[in-house]
């Protein structure tokens, strides 16, 4: 099982952005190789065209007809017309389509093979065509339909071409443009791979400093990454960080845990040593004792499972639902208070965390007043694009200015804490320490005690 996960989740990023490459590489040299190769015969059909048109013209300049209704044709500047099976003919052809003259090098063609309709060209009217003989192979021609004013008549003129110089020039260039692209593609997959395996070099490094980090030989990422993976090697050592911090935190807990226990540990056990009975008075010293004990286990275990929160992580979460589901349970817990609630929290407000801290942060300073309050509880959440403020007042006896800082002093053990505080809101301020926000008491308008709470926006 463990050699099928790894076969499936181990791959070479640079081995899949070489594959890709080289399929577009291979797709955009051969249309390339497609197009060039089609530009070029259509090239050298045009300079076939108007190399024939040139031919016709000079044919068509130099003849002279005869009294038979044939033509005389002097030697012509083309000293391929004059030699037998050269590759390029020339004919004449009535309105009959009789032919009246050929080049001497058209000895041997039999011109009814060569399906060309002379009497169909209408004067002035130039058309290019292809055309199959036994014996030369395939032709190219060009016939130019005239009208002769003297014999009152219409003549084509016909120019005929081998094309197998010009195949053999499409061939050549066909190798050549293969042997080219070939070499470029050869070359360019040689460069592409070099330069991955170049760029793919910050990825490898910085797999190699979290090898380290992962074996204690470094602390963190350095900072000479790539733009690219600036954030994420920020992210990482963000995530390092905090995972340490959580680690020194577990420790930190258990030690403070350890600690806190020893005071009603040996109250029990003093209360226990005693060699008489329990009276009622020991009983409530025990029972209190193990509900502080049950207290200090209860903060420092949320304590200990509390870790900073990154922004990057952060999940939005609506408060007011929270709200009225907190608001819910309390109102039955503390039914026979009669407690008199206003809330006043934007349908939009928005916490960005745990939606369990927000739960544990607003249901512990909400408590906190429904418990110390005489009959009125006032809530007011306001967001904003900088911060998310939250007030709630009481209207109970209050804290004490002298007594503010057990509330607010940061870290402050369970078990140094004032009877009556709770360890509600040393849970509560752990919370917004750990999201970065500010916790104040003061003084309520309803007379008890407002707890104020900023935190930093998204």
């Amino acid at each position: 099982m463990s050699h099928q996960t790894n076969s499936q989740t181990k791959y070479s990023l640079q081995h899949r952005l070489v594959l890709a490459f080289g399929i577009l590489l291979i797709l955009f040299l051969g249309l390339t190789g497609l197009v060039l190769n089609q530009a070029f015969q259509e090239s050298i059909a045009a300079s076939v065209e108007e190399r024939l048109q040139l031919q016709v013209y000079a044919v068509l300049g130099v003849a002279e007809p005869d009294t038979d209704m044939r033509f005389f044709v002097p030697d012509l500047e083309e000293a391929r017309f004059s030699q037998i099976d050269s590759g390029l003919y020339a004919f004449i052809f009535n309105q009959q389509a009789n032919e009246v003259w050929r080049s001497p090098s058209a000895v041997n063609m039999n011109p009814m093979d060569l399906n060309m309709a002379g009497p169909d060209i209408t004067p002035g009217q130039m058309i290019y065509g292809s055309a199959q003989t036994e014996e030369q192979g395939p032709m190219s021609f060009a016939s130019y339909g005239t009208y002769w004013s003297g014999l009152d008549q219409e003549f084509s003129f016909v120019v005929m071409e081998s094309v197998a110089p010009t195949d053999a020039e499409i061939n050549e260039f066909q190798s050549n443009l293969r042997l080219w692209l070939g070499g470029l593609a050869i070359f360019l997959s040689l460069a592409q791979f070099a330069l991955l395996r170049w760029s793919m070099t910050p990825l490898k490094r910085l797999a190699q400093d979290l090898a380290e980090i992962e074996a204690g030989n470094k602390e963190q990422l350095g900072e000479d990454y790539p733009s690219e993976l600036h954030n994420l090697s920020n992210n990482m050592n963000m995530l390092i960080q905090s995972e340490r911090q959580r680690q020194t935190k577990y420790r930190t807990t258990l030690g403070d845990l350890a600690h806190s226990l020893k005071t009603p540990l040996a109250v029990i056990s003093g209360v226990v040593q005693q060699d008489r009975k329990l009276d009622k008075k020991d009983m409530v010293d025990v029972s209190e004792q193990v509900d502080r004990m049950n207290q200090i286990v209860s903060y420092q275990l949320n304590r200990a499972t509390k870790t900073s929160q990154s922004k990057m992580l952060a999940s939005p979460v609506l408060i007011n639902p929270v709200v009225e589901k907190i608001c819910g349970a309390l109102n039955k817990v503390y039914l026979d208070k009669k407690v008199h609630l206003e809330v006043s929290v934007s349908e939009k407000a928005t916490f960005y965390g745990e939606a369990s801290d927000l739960t544990e942060l607003l249901g512990n300073l909400m408590d906190n007043a429904y418990k110390y309050c005489q009959q009125q509880v006032h809530i007011r959440i306001q967001d904003s694009d900088k911060s998310l403020q939250i007030e709630i007042d009481d209207d109970g006896l209050g804290i004490a200015e002298q007594d503010r800082h057990w509330v607010l002093e940061r870290g402050a053990r369970a078990d140094s804490r004032e009877s009556g505080q709770g360890i509600g809101l040393a849970v509560a301020l752990d919370i917004i320490s750990s999201y970065g926000g500010e916790l104040k008491v003061e003084s309520s308008a309803l007379g008890g005690a407002s707890f104020l709470v900023t935190l930093k926006a998204a």
